[in-house]
């Protein structure tokens, strides 16, 4: 199989919360599994460095908006390092190569009938002398009333156009918006309705948030979107007379998977061509606020500008509360990634976000639960399984695995488990995969206790090897099975085993294999820290972003 993945594009305009994580963790966990199984991945996202939360924020500094992409940019790629993202390529939007593919992608969607200009209305604001971005207004949604941006409501999911708003207001300075004239290029989706209609219908894999959303688009009539704007940060409209205008972001961002695909081939004497084929499998892994960009937008401009393989698989996550409240990044209501990278095992980080997930409705992340599924589900079933039995080994088996049988019902249980495990994550049900992993690890505790090998050894020698041997096999293959999830963790195991890299196919580390000291996986956090964590979060007193 050849098995592309896009991972969302974060902005960078401040730094990644906990809540933008969840959405995206579910894509590393499917690199790493494809690549155990031995699929031909590419894995692919980067920082959107254009729009407008970047100028806004480069104004408020007052810095050059290159500034502020520079200092998240490489935020983002060390936090990404440090929590295990496996990326072939993590890139950006300001790189040349992304605005070369861009371009060429605008002037063939303009080649072949998909661009044209108009004369439109668009909101300028005569106290900041300026055409203003989509995001640079806010009003009322006409749809629901709720407060919302120029280019979306986040209540209920509407695209606007900011000319829709009720009682519109600059961002910047809180003046109303005048309306003026000018030239710009639309994406005639109308034109691509019936290709979408029968795409949507025929797609399977994709999660309900994303069927509903997108069926809903569709019965109501794609309407036709700019694909320029008046703006000082992005990249160049590549036509004579249309110089001081930008593509718009809402197109140039999505077309990055592309670009991606082709700087990685580039930069690494590679072929692109193969994961945006017919017989390759694409995923698609972001938030719920980003599915008609990746539902109907991306296929829009695919169809127009190719043949380009369109996604298989949209996995958009619902979204994660913190303390049974909504994120908010103005009010500092938020746990920032660099902060738990700093205080916290990345293992647990993603243990939690992937039990805890919102795959199919909203989940929370409280510090109390997050504190006891550490100390409760990593340090007292999984990580207690391997230590007691790798020390166990090193004190009474001269530091070698024992040379005995493996239990059959285990060995089969554990065949079965990479079989259900990969049905699971191929179907993008990271949760549920993990929480059958983490039954059979409490499983194998049990095991442990009711066979008590510290007795058998003593009073039924051959049946305490095969029990301590079995237990070592349990550990060898749960560090392939859970590698996905817990990549740092799992490594630390095949350290202490000698093991090479995992694979996905159950095998049996051979007796007389001598052990490497292992080290306890996890250190258990004092549930003090609770109570500390919560007066921070109260506080304010963490980390900005």
């Amino acid at each position: 199989m050849t098995i592309f993945i896009g991972g969302a594009w974060p902005y960078a305009n401040g730094s990644l919360h906990l809540g933008r994580v969840a959405s995206l963790l579910p894509g590393d966990i499917l690199a790493r599994y494809f690549r155990q199984k031995g699929e031909r991945v590419l894995y692919v996202s980067g920082s959107d460095c254009h729009g407008a939360p970047i100028s806004i924020r480069a104004g408020q500094e007052g810095v050059e908006p290159s500034t502020i992409t520079d200092r998240f940019h490489e935020e983002f790629t060390e936090c990404f390092r440090k929590l295990g993202f496996s990326y072939d390529l993590y890139t950006r939007t300001d790189h040349p190569f992304h605005h070369k593919v861009v371009q060429e992608l605008f002037l063939k969607l303009l080649e072949r009938g998909y661009l044209y200009k108009q004369a439109v209305e668009q909101t300028y604001c005569p106290g900041c002398e300026q055409f203003l971005p989509d995001r640079y207004v806010e009003g009322l949604c006409p749809h629901c009333g709720s407060q919302a941006r120029g280019d979306q409501c986040d209540a209920c999911s509407a695209l606007l156009d900011p000319l829709e708003l009720r009682e519109p207001k600059c961002k910047l300075c809180k003046q109303s918006p005048d309306v003026k004239h000018t030239d710009h290029y639309f994406l005639a989706l109308s034109k691509l309705q019936e290709q979408l209609q029968a795409y949507v219908e025929q797609s399977t894999g994709w999660r309900d948030n994303a069927v509903q959303l997108t069926k809903r688009y569709l019965e109501e009539g794609l309407h036709d979107r700019a694909a320029t704007r008046d703006l000082a940060w992005g990249i160049d409209v590549p036509l004579e007379g249309f110089e001081g205008k930008k593509i718009y972001v809402w197109i140039e961002a999505v077309s990055g998977y592309l670009s991606a695909s082709m700087q990685w081939a580039a930069e690494t004497n590679s072929d692109w061509e193969p994961f945006w084929s017919e017989q390759a499998t694409a995923y698609y892994v972001h938030g719920k606020d980003n599915v008609p960009f990746h539902s109907l937008i991306l296929p829009a401009i695919l169809l127009g500008a190719g043949p380009l393989h369109l996604p298989d698989r949209i996995l958009s996550s619902e979204y994660l509360t913190l303390e049974g409240r909504k994120f908010s990044t103005s009010r500092n209501w938020a746990v920032w990634l660099p902060y738990m990278l700093e205080r916290y095992h990345p293992d647990s980080l993603r243990y939690f976000l992937t039990v805890n997930g919102p795959e199919q409705r909203d989940t929370d992340f409280s510090w109390n639960a997050f504190i006891h599924s550490h100390n409760g589900e990593l340090l007292g079933a999984f990580g207690n399984f391997v230590h007691r039995n790798l020390m166990f080994l090193m004190k009474s088996f001269h530091r070698e695995v024992p040379d005995g049988q493996m239990d059959e019902t285990v060995r089969v249980r554990l065949e079965a488990l990479y079989a259900q495990t990969g049905a699971l994550l191929e179907a993008g049900k990271c949760k549920a995969a993990l929480e059958n992993l983490f039954a059979f690890v409490r499983s194998a505790n049990k095991y442990f206790d009711e066979q008590r090998p510290w007795l058998q050894v003593i009073e039924a020698p051959a049946a305490g090897v095969n029990t301590l041997y079995t237990c070592v096999q349990i550990i060898a293959n749960l560090s392939s099975l859970l590698a996905p999830f817990l990549p740092f963790s799992c490594s630390s195991i095949r350290s202490f085993l000698a093991i090479k890299e995992p694979s996905w196919s159950y095998f049996e580390a051979p007796s007389g294999t001598r052990l490497q000291s292992p080290e306890a996986l996890f250190e258990r956090i004092e549930t003090s820290r609770i109570d500390e964590e919560m007066e921070r979060l109260q506080s304010g007193r963490l980390p900005d972003a």
